[in-house]
């Protein structure tokens, strides 16, 4: 299925695989231009001294979040048709957990890890080989702990309707969120750096 700018009929559904390659390489290179190949710099974010992280991702999800909302405005994606994650709070909150400490320990998340992989940095072939051993270990003690994996469902939750604002209300709150906490992490930034010096 090709994007809702592109008519069907120019690109062909084989191209598919093609075109998120090469936006898959594109944003790898955004990545390592960013520096998210550096555990450093990504570890940063828990230690106060760089930002960075935290402000590329925020900025992707506003630019998204604003980019789904202008196409369904002017007609071009149906937003209702977009699929919602389930929320299983349980396992959404211990997951977390277990993510957030393994960043912190290794300085890399999945994606990031994979940035690191392909410039070949050893730190992170050790992080995504202990990955893919989390994912086998996973995979198959589900059966055992499938029943709190599954438990305290939430749905398919959505923040605004949680908040009971529409979608245009959320998104221009957190486009607000973002500007202050991009003006917050850049005076905390400097802080850091000169009491470094």
């Amino acid at each position: 299925m090709t994007g809702p700018l592109i008519p069907m009929g120019i690109i062909g559904q084989g191209w598919d695989l093609v075109i998120a390659l090469l936006i898959g390489m594109a944003f790898g290179y955004v990545l390592e231009s960013a520096g998210f190949s550096s555990s450093r710099k990504l570890a940063g974010i828990f230690y106060g001294y760089d930002f960075t992280v935290l402000r590329v991702f925020f900025t992707a999800a506003i630019t998204a979040m604003v980019g789904l909302l202008y196409f369904g405005y002017m007609g071009w994606i149906d937003l209702s048709m977009i699929y919602v994650n389930p929320t299983f709070l349980i396992a959404a909150i211990v997951g977390g957990l277990v993510m957030g400490l393994g960043f912190i320990a290794g300085g890399y998340c999945p994606g990031t890890s994979m940035c690191g992989v392909a410039i070949g940095k050893i730190d992170a072939m050790v992080f995504t080989g202990g990955m893919f051993v989390g994912i086998l270990i996973f995979s198959e003690a589900f059966p055992l702990i499938q029943g709190i994996y599954e438990s305290h469902s939430l749905g398919a939750v959505k923040v605004n309707e949680v908040l009971g604002l529409s979608t245009g209300t959320f998104a221009l709150l957190l486009i607000i969120i973002a500007l202050l906490t991009f003006f917050i992490t850049r005076i905390v930034e400097n802080k850091v750096k000169k009491v470094e010096y």
